[in-house]
């Protein structure tokens, strides 16, 4: 997605790279943990309480609109509406993984597991009952890794407008 937001992946990692020393945004530093495999950067994570979601996202996309030509705007405008609404909005309160990456070459060692294992630390540090995520319905690895490490399909959005089906999850904490 952020490809798709930033228009490329030079653009978007650009903008992610600038992001993590903006505060208060969806992937600033603050919110941002890494897994490492090797000695090398396998896997990260941007998560933070659910409570926290609109405003990071919007502190993102003004920074991702200072950053981009003026002609990048309407699209990068449009996919920040189209896509708020097309993502299954998710349960308060609790810990929301608003995204979780891993390098191809570093999958099935375990960094994603690491990861979802932090944001549990982190929701039951700060008192919440629940982690909650979403990811695209034909991801079928990640829900695969999701159902293993204890989340609950909750709800779905189908594809529209030109953005892929998501599906909700939420891993409860006993």
């Amino acid at each position: 997605m952020y490809n798709r937001f930033a228009g490329g992946e030079d653009r978007a990692l650009g903008l992610l790279e600038r992001s993590l020393g903006e505060p208060g945004n969806a992937s600033s530093a603050e919110v941002v943990w890494v897994a490492e495999v090797d000695g090398r950067v396998a896997a990260a994570m941007a998560a933070f309480p659910v409570d926290q979601a609109v405003s990071r996202s919007a502190r993102f996309l003004r920074l991702a609109l200072r950053v981009a030509p003026p002609w990048r705007w309407p699209r990068a405008l449009s996919l920040y509406w189209t896509g708020g609404r097309a993502a299954p909005t998710p349960p308060s309160p609790a810990f929301y993984v608003d995204a979780l990456a891993t390098d191809p070459a570093a999958r099935r060692r375990g960094a994603a597991t690491a990861l979802l294992a932090e944001a549990e630390r982190e929701a039951r540090a700060r008192g919440l009952p629940a982690i909650a995520l979403d990811t695209t319905e034909g991801n079928a690895e990640a829900r695969a890794l999701y159902a293993r490490e204890g989340f609950d399909e909750l709800s779905y959005r189908r594809a529209a407008r030109g953005l892929p089906g998501f599906v909700a999850l939420v891993k409860p904490l006993r």
